[in-house]
């Protein structure tokens, strides 16, 4: 089967879903029909075969405009959708979870063997970002027990993975790799190390670095989402890694050919654009600004590559985007600030983050440090390095990144 019939088989099987949700989210929300008439397009030729291709795309930062239109969701939810928590992404960018809303994390959780009888340590952040919230329902929706972790507090996660037996793991490669490290760190006995399986995302996952992880969880699988749409794709747990992505159910992903919008019904790479199957919430062609192309699997399934990089100026830092327009907000008006620039750096299969700020002569070196340490901590939400210098290199500007995944 070639990568244009694969598609076509699932855009087959995908059609009722796509056009119930679409022709009902045109008649009960406000902004998606508005959208449809500023592309001049009717329900029913939406609803079409092929028609769904002919609305534009809504990017983030399209998205972002919106919700300062019109706060705090753009006029994306129904009237009588109910809002379980409300989210806050970089931009910032406000993600509503909805009362009955599945990312379908279960899914590639229940593929890697995860169920009732599991312990998960679950490793993304609780605080504003979706991620945490997003993997708890999916390890609860197969039965297993949450350990809450989060970021940070590695000494005591390691001790709970110890003390509670956890058998599974859901968080970013590197900081399992530091979770490790902290276990042998602490003493504890080997044989209270359960852990066998672990689903990774965020972040890219190296050969290098998944080969020292497999030392000790014998399965480690990358998966593939976004805070706005959960879950889209992950490794199989029965086959080799590197056979690309198997798509999640119950969402329509498409790559498209960056600039025009147009699908891609071959290998070449594009924007991944997903439409999410909720009337009450129409994120439809929606680009991720991820890049990916087609494969094709062992089974002649239809697959993604995986994430091979951006769209645009933003890139992903320990599992978050960051975009110079957020950069040069916080920045551009720090007192003392003369110029500035971002670096990026891997180390230690740990991404690194530092500031190096040219300063004016209005304010001390350590306390311009210590400032723009504490604003870009306020700001961005990350924690960096700051380092005062007397000059910057010309043309790299405000963000450079150096990492090395080999």
């Amino acid at each position: 089967m070639s990568i244009e019939a694969a598609l076509r088989a699932r855009e087959e099987t995908l059609a009722p879903a796509l056009t119930e949700v679409l022709a009902r989210a045109a008649g009960r929300v406000p902004g998606f029909a508005a959208r449809l008439a500023g592309a001049g397009l009717t329900p029913d030729e939406v609803c079409r075969p092929g028609g769904l291709s002919r609305l534009p795309l809504l990017s983030k930062d399209d998205l972002i405009e919106d919700q300062r239109a019109d706060p705090p969701h753009g006029g994306l939810l129904a009237p009588d959708a109910v809002v379980a928590r409300w989210f806050q992404s970089p931009g910032p960018l406000y993600e509503p979870q909805l009362e009955g809303a599945d990312w379908r994390w279960g899914q590639a959780l229940a593929d890697l063997g995860v169920g009732p009888d599991d312990v998960v340590l679950n490793c993304f952040g609780y605080h504003l970002s979706p991620a945490g919230a997003m993997l708890e329902q999916g390890a609860r929706s197969v039965g297993a027990a949450v350990v809450a972790g989060g970021i940070g507090n590695q000494d005591l996660q390691a001790r709970a993975i110890a003390d509670l037996g956890v058998t599974a793991y859901t968080g970013l490669p590197s900081y399992l790799k530091a979770l490790l490290e902290a276990f042998d760190a602490a003493g504890l006995d080997a044989d209270r190390w359960r852990l066998t399986r672990a689903l990774v995302t965020a972040e890219p996952l190296p050969d290098s670095l998944r080969a020292l992880l497999t030392e000790r969880v014998p399965q480690v699988r990358m998966a593939y989402g976004t805070g706005e749409t959960g879950l889209l794709a992950w490794e199989p747990a029965d086959e080799e890694p590197g056979a690309g992505l198997v798509l999640a159910d119950g969402v329509d992903v498409q790559v498209c050919a960056i600039g025009t919008g147009e699908p891609v019904t071959d290998a070449t790479e594009g924007e991944v654009v997903v439409t999410l199957l909720r009337s009450d919430y129409p994120l439809v062609r929606f680009g991720t600004g991820d890049l990916s192309g087609w494969t094709l699997g062992p089974d002649g399934s239809l697959r993604l590559r995986g994430v091979l990089g951006r769209v645009g100026q933003a890139v992903k830092v320990k599992g978050m985007f960051l975009h110079p327009r957020q950069v040069s907000s916080v920045m551009d008006d720090v007192a003392g600030v003369a110029g500035y620039r971002f670096v990026i750096d891997r180390v230690d299969h740990k991404d690194e983050l530092s500031c190096l700020v040219v300063p004016d002569g209005s304010v001390a070196g350590a306390t311009l440090a210590e400032e723009v340490a504490e604003r870009v901590r306020g700001g961005l939400r990350f924690r960096v390095a700051v380092q005062v210098v007397e000059s910057l290199d010309e043309g790299d500007g405000a963000m450079v990144d150096r990492r090395d995944w080999s």
